[in-house]
This record gives structure tokens, sequence and C-alpha cells, in this order.
């Protein structure tokens, strides 16, 4: 089980307070069954992912592997796809109110579509929460939760 300790609990409580959820990754779309598997499993003691939709990249399993692993640039696709969501709304205001990822490639797609830097969070393999403004600060997708009043009011 690689799921982090409070995420489900978090993202619950952030959708709670009327945000909604996108979830993009830059695995290939034959990995879409896998994928939305995994974030329907995802339960903490009875709380579950808020649903939402799953973007991945349209391209084949050889070809998404080719863009992460030998050209390591799997930030590519997502700036692409949130870019075009991003253009589906009022050019003045972003419809992206925070991200989470896990890479330091994610954080820098999610600067590239204007998401505020105080917003960024990037989980790293031992669970610490890192926002992308205060990288010397970690926290934890639990001590967010208490935090998401102020965070995502």
């Amino acid at each position: 089980d690689w799921t982090h300790q409070g995420i489900a609990k978090l993202y619950h409580k952030i959708h709670e307070n009327g945000y909604k959820f996108l979830y993009c990754s830059a695995r290939a779309i034959g990995m879409a069954d896998i994928t939305r598997g995994y974030l329907h499993w995802v339960n903490d003691r009875g709380t579950v992912l808020p649903r939402g939709p799953l973007l991945l990249a349209p391209s084949s399993l050889i070809s998404a592997l080719h863009r992460e692993v030998i050209e390591k640039k799997p930030e590519l696709f997502k700036i692409h796809c949130l870019n075009d969501i991003r253009n589906l709304f009022n050019p003045h205001r972003s419809p992206f109110y925070a991200a989470f990822g896990n890479r330091t490639n994610d954080a820098y797609a999610y600067k590239e579509v204007n998401v505020q830097e105080s917003r960024i969070f990037i989980v790293n393999p031992k669970g610490e929460l890192i926002q992308e403004q205060t990288k010397s600060n970690k926290s934890s997708y639990s001590r967010l939760g208490e935090l998401v009043e102020h965070v995502f009011p």
C-alpha cells in the first residue's frame, strides 16, 4: 500500500468546502482502468477520494514510458492538458485553486498553468507534504487537513 496517510480525509474536507477534483496523470490511456481502480480503492476508514474526471495521456504505454523514462519530461503532457482545460474558462481567472503532486516535474507543470506557488503541494516518498513556496517547510496530509478552513475556505 503506497497511499499516504490522511490523503482521503484531506481531499474529502476540501471537497466538502465546495472544491471539485480533477485527477491528471502522464500515464498512458491504456492504464485508465488500473488508475481509476486505484482512485476508487483508496479508503481511509470509510472516507474515500472525491470523484472527479481522470485525464491521462492519449498515447500508447510505450510512448508514455519514452516521455517519462527516456526524455524525462512527463510534465509536458500535464502542461498541455491543463492549459487546454484552463483555456475553457475566463482568461482572467484560473480554474485551478491548488494542486498536489509527487514530483518536482509536477510543481513545474502547475506553475506553468498559473497555480499559485503557495497552493502547490508535493509529497515526497516519506509521505511528507512540501509546499512549493516554502520548500523547507515539511508537513503532512493530516496536518494540512487541520488547516482546511484556512487554506481552502
